[in-house]
């Protein structure tokens, strides 16, 4: 009898994922509560998820478009990746502002070297993003090689590392999701 007790209470006292820091934080009650919703939501529906997908995309294709500029020249792809930018440069801003109001109003985003290091990311990308854009503002194809499409490979890359992270936030720790959890920290 001892041994079956020992064994429920073991494998309810940690989460089935691994906990590497600083790069992944397991917490148990994290795992097992109901979640901490956001401080910026619809119906209870949270807005962060929601406000990054055309950031992402625009950025992503950003990165497309300067490839195919590089391989036919053809300005059409210098004058779609300048709108595609300006586009996650603007999308990311609102994106920013909403993921922002969590970060500062959730103590447990801020307890979590995961919230830090999609703060950190997600700041470089906007950073990046913006001077990718004013680095083609009125020669929108003279400055896409090397730099322009460099500057769109390094922020699809940390934009890639920055969603990890923001998963971590919501599916380990349970933050921005529909829950009954306090807004602070239950």
């Amino acid at each position: 009898m001892d041994t079956m007790e020992t064994t429920e209470t073991t494998s309810s006292a940690s989460t089935p994922f691994p906990n590497i820091p600083p790069i992944i934080e397991s917490d148990d009650r994290e795992y097992r509560d109901t979640g901490v919703p956001s401080t910026v939501a619809i119906a209870g529906h949270p807005l962060h998820p929601l406000s990054v997908i055309f950031p992402i995309a625009f950025l992503a294709a950003a990165l497309g478009s300067d490839f195919g500029y590089w391989l036919t020249r053809d300005f059409f792809w210098a004058r779609a990746s300048i709108w595609l930018i300006g586009l996650g440069l603007g999308g990311g801003l609102i994106a920013a502002a909403i993921g922002m109001s969590d970060f500062l109003r959730i103590e447990r985003v801020r307890k979590r070297n995961a919230g830090w290091v999609h703060l950190i990311l997600n700041v470089s990308i906007l950073v990046l993003t913006l001077v990718n854009f004013l680095l083609r503002i009125g020669d929108a194809d003279a400055r896409i090689l090397p730099w322009g499409l460099l500057i769109s490979l390094v922020v699809g890359t940390l934009t890639s590392a920055s969603g990890w992270f923001g998963a971590e936030l919501s599916y380990r720790h349970k933050i921005g999701v529909v829950g009954a959890g306090s807004k602070r920290y239950p």
